[in-house]
C-alpha cells in the first residue's frame, strides 16, 4: 500500500474511533435495544406525543450507529481490495479504492459535523430572515444577495425552501424577507448564521465607480412541533394587517391579507403575506411567533451555559460575524473563527459549508473541537 494511502487510512481509522467515542457507542448501542424493545409494546401508542418522541430517538441512534458500522465495513472492504489488486498487480482495482478510501474520508467529515448537532432544537426545520441595513438601495441589493446565497446553500443540500414573505426595495434589492426552509438538521446546520453580514464591492448604483461598504442582518430561529408549548397571551400582541407588496399587475393582492404580529414585552415583530387567505398568513404569523420566543429561551439557556468561555460572541444588529470583499482583492472571511475562502462567488452561490463547520465547530471545546478539525 502507498504511504500516502496507508496514511489516509489511519487517519480514518481515528476519526471513526473518535466518533464512536464521541457518540458513546456502548451506552448508544444499549439505547437502541432498549428503544427497539419499547417500540414493540402495544400499550405505547396509549400515548400518542410519547410514541412520536420515542420513534424520532429510536432512528437517529439507528441512522447514526449504522452509518458508523457502514463506514468501518467500507474502509475495511477497501483496504482488503488494495492488498488484492497490489497481490495481482491490478492497478485498476488499486486506484478504484483508493478512490473509495478519499471519498469516505469527506463523509467521515460530515457525519462529525452532524454529531455537533444535537441541540434541543437542532433536528427541527429553520426560520430565516434577511433585513437591509442602513444605505438604501446599497444595502438592500445585499440582502437580496445574501437571501439568494442561502436559498442555493439548501438547494445544494437538497432542503425545501417556502418564502413567506418578501418586502421589495424602492429601486433594487430587498428590504426584508422571510424563508421556511425544510431539510434534516436544518436548524442545527443555519444556526450559527444569525448576526451582521458585510460587503464590501464596487457599487453597481454609483456612476463615479466608488468602493462601498453595506450592511444586512441574518436572523434564523427553529420551527417549533406540537410537543414544544409556548404560551403567548393575547393581550401581549398586536396584530396589524396590510396589503401583501408584489410584482405588479395581476400579481398584486387586492385585499389586506398579509399579517403582521407584534410581541409588546419584547418588541419582537413577525410577518407572512405569502397566501392570499389572511386566515392562513395570520395561523403563519402565529408560529412564527411561537418559534422567535422559543429561539430567545434557547439562546438564554445558551449563553448561561457558555458565560465562562471566552470565545463567545454575541448574536445581534452591530455584532458582524462575517465580510464579504469583493473590490479591491476576493475574500469572504468569518470574523469569529478566522475561517477564509478567497471565492467569493462560490460563497455567493451557495457553498458555505466550510464556513458553517468552522463556526459549529467553535460552538464547541476541547476535544469536540478536533472532532470538527479532521475533515
Amino acid at each position: 500500500m502507498r504511504t500516502e494511502t496507508a496514511v489516509l487510512v489511519e487517519e480514518i481509522k481515528q476519526a471513526i474511533g473518535l466518533l464512536r467515542r464521541y457518540f458513546d457507542w456502548d451506552e448508544a448501542v444499549k439505547r437502541l435495544e432498549y428503544l427497539n424493545t419499547r417500540a414493540e409494546d402495544s400499550e405505547l401508542w396509549n400515548d400518542p406525543q410519547e410514541a412520536q418522541k420515542l420513534m424520532r430517538e429510536r432512528q437517529a441512534l439507528d441512522d447514526n450507529i449504522s452509518a458508523i458500522k457502514r463506514l468501518s465495513q467500507s474502509l475495511e472492504d477497501n483496504v482488503e481490495l488494495i492488498e488484492l489488486g497490489e497481490a495481482e498487480d491490478d492497478q485498476d482495482v488499486v486506484a478504484e479504492a483508493e478512490e473509495a478510501i478519499r471519498a469516505l474520508r469527506g463523509e467521515i467529515g460530515e457525519r462529525q459535523i452532524e454529531t455537533l448537532l444535537s441541540g434541543e432544537a437542532d433536528s427541527n426545520d429553520a426560520y430565516l430572515e434577511v433585513h437591509a441595513g442602513a444605505g438604501g438601495t446599497e444595502s438592500q441589493d445585499w440582502a437580496s444577495m445574501l437571501l439568494r446565497m442561502y436559498m442555493r446553500w439548501a438547494e445544494r443540500r437538497k432542503m425545501k425552501v417556502e418564502v413567506l414573505e418578501v418586502h421589495d426595495g424602492e429601486e433594487a434589492g430587498i428590504k426584508s424577507a422571510t424563508i421556511l426552509v425544510r431539510g434534516h438538521n436544518t436548524y442545527g446546520w443555519l444556526k450559527t448564521e444569525s448576526g451582521v453580514h458585510r460587503l464590501v464591492r464596487i457599487s453597481p448604483f454609483d456612476s463615479n465607480a466608488r468602493r462601498h461598504t453595506s450592511f444586512a442582518s441574518i436572523w434564523v430561529y427553529p420551527v417549533i412541533d406540537d410537543t414544544i408549548e409556548i404560551d403567548v397571551p393575547e393581550s401581549d400582541v398586536r396584530i396589524d394587517t396590510y396589503r401583501a407588496s408584489g410584482a405588479g399587475g395581476q400579481h398584486v393582492n387586492t385585499t389586506d391579507s398579509a399579517v403582521r404580529i407584534t410581541h409588546l414585552p419584547t418588541g419582537i415583530v413577525v410577518q407572512c403575506q405569502n397566501e392570499r387567505s389572511q386566515h392562513k398568513n395570520r395561523a403563519t404569523a402565529w408560529d412564527m411567533l411561537r418559534a422567535r420566543l422559543y429561539e430567545e429561551e434557547l439562546k438564554k439557556r445558551e449563553e448561561a451555559a457558555q458565560a465562562t468561555e471566552s470565545t463567545k460572541s454575541e448574536i445581534g444588529w452591530g455584532h458582524q460575524i462575517r465580510s464579504y470583499v469583493l473590490q479591491p482583492y476576493q475574500l469572504v472571511k468569518d470574523l469569529r473563527t478566522g475561517t477564509e475562502s478567497t471565492n467569493p462567488q462560490d460563497v455567493l452561490d451557495g457553498n458555505l459549508d466550510g464556513l458553517i463547520k468552522a463556526s459549529l465547530a467553535q460552538r464547541v471545546t476541547g476535544e469536540q473541537a478536533e472532532v470538527a478539525d479532521i475533515d
